[in-house]
């Protein structure tokens, strides 16, 4: 059996996309599990970068089946812009499978997401607004449409005029204007015929693969740190980015997942608000942000930029089950010296090295570093773990150590060539 899940293992942006693309060489079938269109991967081929937010990045490969598993939400409008953005740039998207049973994103998710946000002001959770929540919100309230449904006009129409009703009187609470039920079942029905070619059962897909020993690649979306459950509450996400999420979201069971390869920058980021122990908004902060480019691929939003956190990398291991790291952007962090890493909090005078839920006990917790000798040799070349710096193989090495995972795999650039594997992963190699 050789099932592989890719997980990012802080707040997300940690360069999921590039590494399932590496990985994906090797796959049969790549699946995406949970999210939507907020998620944004960013892939670099051949000096060119291609943006994705729904198809998952084993899209590229035209050999590899792609599924949108059940567990994801879809706006069926970036679904067909994503599509035709894949053709324009000569990629096909035969490969390409919907599931029936996930649920859809509608324009009243998109206004309910904004104007919650805007309610909320100082209190905002720092949401991208596609959608995400509100869409989630409904499935769980049993009130959603699914791609099932869309495949059936009748049965979409009578849901659709059913729930835009409902959804109108709710607009007018917050003083907006109503939605017109005519206008949206036209646009629908028309990007229904645009999917309808790549909408099946995606849990039979992936099983059948499974029991017939192809190698399947999960591609999760944000990070364990923005997981509903385990994430930094509420200042998450509206799935479960955390591997477990595999499972539901995808229709396959825990027995048939093998290895879990946790995603991680050499230092951290985050967008949007909520509690951040080693951010450094300081001139550190600014030179990493621009040397690594850390501007939201969803909402073009500046990152918010800090030290490796081990305390969220081990508390990403412990709920993820992670047995392998894939470390990027270790040279954004060339020419910094010392480095540093956190290895534990201070709180009330107290050394502590677990991820608190309670936000009032993150506030008052003080990071504790480790510094190491910084580099300043140009990396962007190296292929082996073994040649990098003396400094940079130690960074390597107090990662490993203070998180208790294998390093799989580290990157020194954002192309694909500058992916270089450490360890075989079981399974895969």
């Amino acid at each position: 059996m050789s099932t592989v899940v890719v997980v990012g293992a802080q707040w997300g942006d940690e360069g999921k996309g590039k590494v399932t693309d590496f990985l994906a060489e090797r796959a049969d079938v790549v699946a995406r599990y949970q999210g939507g269109d907020n998620a944004g991967h960013t892939i670099s081929i051949g000096g060119r970068q291609y943006k994705l937010h729904l198809i998952p990045s084993g899209i590229f490969y035209s050999d590899k089946l792609c599924v949108i598993g059940n567990g994801m939400v879809i706006n069926p409008k970036s679904l067909v812009r994503e599509i035709d953005y894949l053709h324009a740039n000569g990629f096909s998207t035969d490969n390409l499978r919907v599931s029936d049973r996930a649920h859809l994103i509608m324009p009243y998710h998109l206004l309910l997401d904004g104007l919650e946000e805007d309610r909320k002001g100082a209190n905002r959770i720092g949401t991208t607004r596609k959608g995400i929540g509100p869409a989630y919100m409904d499935k769980a309230a049993r009130s959603g449409i699914r791609v099932a449904d869309l495949m059936d006009a009748a049965v979409f129409e009578k849901r659709l005029r059913d729930l835009v009703a409902e959804k109108n009187a709710l607009l007018k609470l917050y003083g907006a204007e109503g939605l017109d039920a005519d206008a949206i079942l036209e646009e629908y029905l028309a990007y229904a015929e645009r999917i309808r070619p790549y909408v099946t059962d995606t849990s039979v897909v992936l099983n059948d693969a499974i029991d017939a020993g192809k190698k399947v690649l999960f591609e999760g979306a944000q990070g364990v740190m923005l997981d509903i459950d385990h994430g930094t509450y509420p200042y998450v996400t509206s799935s479960n980015p955390s591997a477990g999420g595999v499972c539901i979201g995808s229709g396959v069971g825990p027995t048939k997942i093998r290895e879990v390869i946790g995603v991680v920058k050499a230092y951290t980021t985050r967008v949007g608000d909520g509690p951040f122990p080693t951010e450094q908004n300081n001139e550190i902060g600014d030179r990493i942000r621009e040397r690594g480019n850390e501007y939201g691929t969803t909402t073009g939003r500046p990152r918010r930029v800090g030290w490796f956190d081990s305390v969220v990398v081990r508390h990403a291991r412990r709920v993820s089950g992670i047995t392998g790291l894939a470390l990027n952007s270790l040279d954004v962090l060339t020419g910094l010296d010392p480095v540093k890493i956190c290895v534990g909090y201070r709180y009330r005078g107290d050394m502590i090295g677990h991820y608190p839920a309670n936000l009032g006990v993150l506030a008052e917790c003080e990071a504790v570093y480790e510094e190491i000798p910084g580099w300043h040799e140009d990396i962007s070349g190296v292929r082996r773990l073994e040649d990098l710096p003396k400094s940079a193989r130690l960074f390597v090495e107090r990662v490993e150590a203070l998180t208790g995972v294998p390093v799989v795999l580290f990157s020194v650039g954002r192309n694909r060539e500058q992916t270089n594997p450490v360890r075989p992963i079981p399974g895969w190699n």
